[in-house]
């Protein structure tokens, strides 16, 4: 789903949002956390799809997705 969000320091201070619209990935994410549906969101947000919707998750996921290197003993 590339291209749905996007990063535009004009728009929404620099959020991550849903092409074309000023909402934010977070908000979306986090709306979905509470327990709201995706039907929720389309009906507060009539310019979201549920490709949308799927497009956030996934750039949350890839957020999540951490590199994590052991730094071992520390010689002191």
């Amino acid at each position: 789903m590339p291209g749905r969000i996007v990063v535009d320091p004009r728009v929404c201070h620099g959020q991550a949002c849903v092409r074309g619209t000023r909402i934010p990935v977070h908000q979306i994410v986090r709306m979905l956390a509470n327990g709201d549906s995706s039907e929720d969101l389309i009906a507060e947000y009539p310019a979201l799809s549920k490709q949308d919707i799927l497009a956030c998750l996934d750039y949350a996921a890839s957020l999540a997705e951490e590199q994590v290197s052991p730094l071992g003993k520390c010689a002191r």
